[in-house]
């Protein structure tokens, strides 16, 4: 018996043993860090770039701090993007270039209800099985929208609300500032069913032209009626550029309420502390920091240098954190995984803000709250 190729033989079997174990250890490695990639269709050019880039910001945020933690079920989530630059046909092309590029397991921030609107109609998101969450709009037909899910309340709540505590408080004429599109119209319509439950009367309705600032007519026409409260159904740009020329018409004697939609850093920025003062606007997102999201949020941005992040990241942030949380319980980390444990999701807590994604046909979140700018710009809520 040869002793010694004995041993040598039995000494390769282990050598490649060990190799095979090595190469599939080596491959299961591969494989878990593969990454997770999620697609925003989003304007970062033109008229609503400053939301687009402000949604991403948040998200992004987010998503960094939980790859630094070690990503999602070992694996680092990969947010890529694309610039609509708020056209609604180049948001469809672009979802679909997207989805078949990148083979994102989920979509998320894309902006405007003419946008999602478009996406919805197109059909995409059910053909390829891939849903949207943070969709950026309250409008009730993005609500509706199959496979398309919003993290706040509703543009009908908003205005639902505050129509409610002006009535309270004795207001009855209000003139109402929109934007000529399905944005717009949707928030007209809450404006007009409010307006009669409460016994108030809609003044004027003036719109402007959709991604534009050309507000001059809208101004001339809230001037002359001499309203109480204008309420400003309007995007950022525009909402910017009718509060300056309003109160340089002499308009002040109006109180001004915004949209959530509206970038109150941003406008704050542009207006300055003063003619900011007596700014009021609806908060649909938690900004208080009595509630943990609120803190993560406002830690992780101090020690971010993403000049981007602004108000409106929170909207970001808190999908982001959202789809993590489902992501982390859903049976498998593929589109249809992550979109039937999205559409089953009942109580989402992402800090003392819970979400409920099962209910269809309304937004995942009824939360509806008022802010105002007061001297030097501080915010009085």
């Amino acid at each position: 018996m040869d002793i010694g190729n004995q041993g040598g033989r039995r000494f390769a079997r282990w050598r490649a043993a060990c190799a095979a174990v090595f190469l599939s250890a080596s491959a299961s490695w591969g494989a878990a860090a593969e990454p997770i990639v999620i697609g925003q269709v989003a304007p970062f050019t033109g008229p609503q770039a400053v939301t687009g880039r402000a949604i991403h910001a948040g998200a992004k945020l987010y998503f960094d701090a939980i790859n630094a933690k070690g990503g999602v079920r070992g694996r680092p989530v990969k947010l890529v993007t694309r610039d609509d630059a708020q056209k609604a046909e180049e948001s469809v092309r672009l979802t679909r270039e997207i989805i078949a590029a990148e083979s994102p397991v989920a979509l998320m921030g894309t902006v405007g209800t003419t946008n999602l609107e478009a996406i919805a109609k197109d059909g995409v998101l059910a053909q390829k099985g891939v849903a949207m969450i943070g969709a950026v709009s309250g409008a009730s037909t993005v609500a509706q929208a199959p496979g398309i899910y919003v993290v706040k309340a509703s543009y009908h709540d908003e205005v639902a609300r505050l129509f409610g505590q002006l009535a309270a408080v004795g207001v009855q004429r209000v003139g109402v500032v929109y934007q000529d599109d399905g944005l717009g119209q949707d928030v007209l319509a809450g404006a007009e069913a409010a307006a009669k439950a409460h016994g108030m009367q809609l003044v004027v309705r003036a719109g402007y032209p959709r991604n534009t600032v050309a507000v001059e007519k809208a101004v001339a026409e809230i001037a002359k009626a001499k309203v109480q409260v204008v309420f400003l159904g309007a995007t950022t740009a525009a909402g910017i550029e009718f509060v300056k020329q309003y109160t340089a018409a002499g308009g002040a004697g109006s109180m001004l309420y915004g949209l959530s939609i509206i970038d109150t850093d941003a406008l704050l920025k542009a207006l300055g502390p003063e003619r900011a003062r007596g700014y009021a606007f609806s908060v649909v997102l938690p900004q208080q920091g009595d509630r943990a999201v609120v803190r993560e949020y406002l830690q992780l941005r101090q020690a971010s240098k993403d000049p981007d992040l602004s108000a409106r990241s929170m909207e970001g942030f808190i999908a982001a954190k959202a789809l993590v949380k489902v992501m982390e319980g859903a049976n498998t980390l593929s589109a249809a995984g992550v979109g039937a444990a999205l559409a089953s999701a009942k109580a989402v807590d992402v800090g003392g803000y819970v979400l409920d994604f099962s209910t269809r046909g309304q937004t995942a979140s009824r939360y509806v709250d008022f802010a105002m700018f007061g001297a030097r710009g501080k915010l009085v809520q």
